[in-house]
């Protein structure tokens, strides 16, 4: 059960209606996700997570697919099933291919395991590895 309501744009005050907007057209949709709606009850909030992941998935260095497929894997190390749904259907609108996705979840569940074992042994840094 969520802890705040996901606000229609009927209950969702202006400034996170202008927020909703700027979703809108940035994706070229109507559709405004829970996400979203559940943050509008703090509209400061909204704003700026808003603006910040527009920088952040925005154009950059990494392709877009990229981006997506690093969201999953830290989603799934966070265990947060919303993101992971999210991020699983835009990766997919993105090209995100079956191959992909069962290959991601290999390397996610490899770097689970190697990253216990290491953390579990206190496995000491190489220097060579060290910037």
């Amino acid at each position: 059960m969520a802890v705040v309501p996901a606000l229609s744009d009927d209950a969702a005050g202006a400034g996170a209606l202008a927020v909703f907007n700027d979703i809108r057209a940035a994706r070229g949709t109507d559709y405004i996700n829970n996400f979203w709606r559940a943050l509008a009850a703090d509209p400061t909030l909204l704003r700026a997570t808003w603006d910040r992941l527009s920088v952040v998935m925005g154009p950059g260095s990494l392709d877009p697919l990229t981006k997506e497929l690093i969201y999953i894997a830290v989603s799934v190390a966070n265990g947060c099933s919303y993101c992971i749904h999210s991020h699983t259907a835009a990766a997919r609108a993105k090209g995100m291919t079956d191959a992909q996705h069962g290959e991601l979840l290999a390397v996610i569940a490899m770097a689970s395991q190697t990253n216990a074992l290491a953390a579990a042994l206190q496995v000491e840094i190489d220097d060579r590895f060290r910037a």
